[in-house]
């Protein structure tokens, strides 16, 4: 059970700042309190921050910089209410697969099996603590910039009369009038932070949902390889397809709860890369005004998202690479030592395991790196159509 606290812990400490945890067992005070910050975070981006968003985009529609400047800040918050409302929604799936997790780490194991676990529990890990560094430092430059009169955004006369705010926003009050514009400061910090929880921790969620089943697939193959550690041959095999099963039930809560996301994310990713793309070719090749400290802002921004996208895909290739192995291990068993009933069984794991387990966008497209390249490559050639359209 230590193990298994240590593993999700990071994890659960950022979901549950938003009430997103699915804790394994919840009592009606916790689920009450859960649903009462996901609530307040709901209302929180959707009305400090995207409703306004959309109301300054509006105004500035007629200038190109200002409004792909509102779209790269509107486009990440709208994809946090999203994954807010789906993970939510699939909360309760999501808590049978992390009783799955828990019940993995506390059966009895040999030592190899224990130290694969902990090497994907611990990539897991180290990728969320590296995402919300980079968290912290982007939103650290927002916040305090505008304090004293700077900002990273692309000020306009229209949206930023007098004092400056982290989003480009309008509101319908005078926010430039104290205390109004000291509160609507601070709830845009807040905001930015439920927005920041929620777009990075359900990111790693998924990385730490597939790096396990990842590690469960590779002692599933260890199994299979050493299969006469067993006493006799059909309990083994009985054990290893039952396991078999189970992981693969496992797969289908995950897969179906990310699925819807990962296809809005897909287009939300080529969007933004089209829009930061444009600004950053437009500054280096059409000489347009831009501080040093913006124009690296946008190229971590877009190092950033590339990342988040980039994990899935890689975690994707990672669990197609481990169904194929389990494939090869019972290919490559050494069928001709058993009886003839035997070496046909192995036919039913072959037969299975020659599916791999894709995670899919939409039940459309498999995310893998192949698809990783192929999305980078079509968003960068849009990026000529929007300096195109700018010229003209």
């Amino acid at each position: 059970m230590i193990d298994f606290e240590w593993a999700i812990k990071l994890n659960r400490f950022t979901l549950n700042i938003i009430g997103l945890w699915p804790k394994v067992y919840e009592n009606a005070c916790d689920r009450f309190s859960s649903d009462l910050r996901t609530t307040f975070s709901f209302f929180l981006i959707v009305f400090v921050g995207i409703i306004p968003s959309i109301h300054s985009l509006v105004r500035i529609w007629s200038d190109m910089i200002a409004k792909i400047d509102n779209l790269q800040f509107i486009l990440p918050i709208t994809i946090s209410i999203i994954k807010l409302v789906i993970i939510r929604w699939k909360k309760t799936h999501l808590t049978v697969a992390l009783k799955m997790i828990a019940d993995d780490w506390m059966k009895v194991k040999s030592e190899e099996e224990q130290r694969v676990m902990i090497k994907y529990a611990q990539n897991a890990r180290n990728i969320l603590i590296f995402a919300c560094v980079l968290m912290v430092v982007g939103f650290s430059l927002l916040i305090v910039l505008p304090c004293f009169g700077t900002s990273l955004r692309y000020i306009t006369n229209i949206t930023d009369p007098a004092k400056i705010l982290p989003l480009q926003t309008y509101y319908f009050y005078n926010k430039d009038q104290s205390p109004y514009y000291e509160l609507t400061f601070t709830a845009q910090v807040l905001l930015m932070l439920m927005a920041g929880v929620s777009y990075t921790g359900v990111d790693n969620l998924l990385g730490l949902l597939v790096f396990h089943l990842c590690g469960q697939m590779e002692n599933l193959k260890e199994r299979l390889i050493n299969m006469r550690q067993y006493k006799t041959f059909c309990g083994g095999l009985t054990f290893i397809v039952e396991d078999h099963i189970r992981l693969i039930k496992y797969f289908d809560i995950v897969e179906s709860t990310f699925t819807l996301l990962l296809l809005g994310l897909l287009l939300y990713f080529a969007i933004l890369f089209c829009l930061h793309g444009f600004l950053i070719v437009a500054v280096l090749t059409e000489g347009r005004e831009m501080s040093m400290i913006r124009l690296i802002y946008l190229i971590s921004v877009v190092l950033n998202v590339g990342g988040h996208m980039c994990l899935y895909c890689v975690v994707g290739e990672i669990l197609v690479a481990q169904c194929e192995e389990i494939y090869h291990a019972a290919y490559n068993y050494e069928w001709y030592t058993l009886k003839p009933e035997q070496a046909k069984s192995l036919i039913l794991i072959m037969i299975r395991a020659n599916k791999p387990l894709y995670i899919t966008a939409g039940k459309m497209f498999p995310m893998t790196l192949s698809m990783f390249c192929n999305l980078v490559k079509t968003s960068a050639g849009y990026v000529s159509v929007l300096l195109a359209s700018q010229g003209s």
